[in-house]
């Protein structure tokens, strides 16, 4: 279903936070991003969040898939798969619908496996909000 490559195309991102760049305050989506820099504040997005090695995020991530490289400090939420890469250091809660890790890699906290039922109340509830979301902006 997933290749091993999850570095993800640079056409396929909705979003890139380069390994320059420093981010601070809460992002919303509606599409995929991928982030190399620092973040400081919650992920929320309906599509998939690709962390890169260098990547240093402190906050939340709540997203459809998650492929974590670098360093997150908070709690993740993934519908679908969380990839904990060789080089990550993932330090908070998980609440996933499936969980890969590589060897190498870094967890601390504690998991919460979703059933297929919660994983998709939780899909469609962020689908929902993000369609109130969308009606409301266009008024």
């Amino acid at each position: 279903m997933f290749s091993k490559n999850t570095s993800g195309n640079a056409d396929s991102f909705d979003t890139i936070i380069g390994i320059n760049s420093k981010f601070e305050g809460n992002i919303e989506s509606s599409g995929t991003i991928r982030i190399d820099g620092k973040v400081n504040g919650d992920i929320k997005v309906k599509g998939d969040v690709y962390v890169g090695k260098e990547a240093v995020i402190t906050g939340n991530i709540n997203a459809n898939n998650i492929f974590v490289s670098g360093r997150v400090e908070g709690n993740v939420e993934a519908n679908g798969i969380l990839r904990i890469q060789s080089s990550a250091k993932l330090y908070g809660d998980i609440s996933v619908n499936c969980l890969v890790t590589e060897e190498g890699s870094v967890f601390e906290g504690k998991c919460k496996m979703l059933t297929k039922s919660q994983a998709e109340n939780a899909s469609a509830a962020n689908n929902s909000k993000k369609s109130k979301n969308n009606s409301s902006a266009s008024e």
